[in-house]
């Protein structure tokens, strides 16, 4: 399978074009096209040099609670020298474009496209782009919740090269790369890639707790969000609040790949 990874290059659309769907937001999810990704609404981060973030998630009361998701990109010779600032928030990046120096507990790691971190609440890491081109990556961030008797998980890097598909029992065109084994109760967040081979679906409309975040790597898929079918491509993203019914069918002859958040492994609290 030849893999991409959709990155947005900012910019501004054309004056005649009139790019208004799938765009929407509803009490149950949200769409934020490709084509919503320009210019005008990225957000510089302090603290960072040479750096811009589309930020596509984040917490909002009575709506998707638990994740803050966003797309940065790092100029050469842009760095973060401490870009987290929540002791108590763990983290995953994920990297679409370039390459990208991840210094991780005093030891550099160089994270290209597919490159995939695991960051532990409280490690010590920061960022840089050594390199002569721009780098752009996910970074998913949580405020990690304890479990009493578990140990906090540690920080980790891996790739999506590295990983098997795992497939569901009944079919072989509906896999999810897994970096976190589902059973480690150490972790209450995985950030996974989900792949759809041609002709492949979600044949039921799945109804659970866990949030969403979606971002569409590669191919296109008819996505079932709530009530409504919507058809989305590489850069889209689909923001999911609990219980959002949702199903999905491959569409075309490329995989349909997407990136996924969800929160799992803990039992809710009874307190707003």
């Amino acid at each position: 399978m030849t893999r991409s990874y959709y990155t947005p290059r900012g910019g501004l659309p054309a004056q005649h074009e009139q790019l208004y769907d799938p765009a929407r937001f509803t009490t149950a999810y949200a769409v934020i096209p490709a084509a919503c990704m320009t210019d005008i609404v990225t957000s510089a981060l302090p603290g960072w040099t040479g750096a811009r973030a589309w930020i596509i998630a984040r917490p909002l009361s009575g709506f998707a609670e638990s994740f803050c998701q966003m797309i940065v990109e790092l100029s050469a010779g842009g760095s973060a020298p401490q870009p987290e600032t929540d002791a108590g928030a763990e983290g995953v990046i994920f990297v679409t474009d370039g390459v990208l120096t991840l210094t991780l507990d005093g030891q550099d790691h160089q994270l290209d496209a597919g490159g995939y971190a695991f960051l532990a609440p409280g490690a010590d890491w920061s960022l840089k782009n050594a390199g002569e081109a721009t780098t752009s990556f996910h970074w998913v961030r949580k405020r990690y919740q304890p479990a009493p008797g578990i140990a906090a998980p540690e920080s980790f890097v891996s790739h999506d090269d590295d990983k098997p598909a795992h497939v569901m029992s009944n079919t072989d065109k509906w896999a999810t790369t897994r970096f976190v084994e589902p059973d480690d109760l150490r972790h209450d967040m995985h950030v996974n890639i989900v792949t759809f081979q041609p002709g492949g679906r979600i044949p039921f409309a799945e109804t659970h707790v866990m949030e969403h975040g979606l971002y569409v790597l590669q191919g296109r898929g008819r996505y079932l969000l709530n009530t409504d079918w919507v058809d989305v491509g590489p850069g889209d993203y689909m923001w999911l609040r609990a219980f959002c019914p949702q199903a999905c069918e491959q569409v075309g002859d490329e995989p349909f790949r997407y990136l996924l958040y969800k929160d799992v492994n803990r039992l809710p609290g009874l307190t707003l």
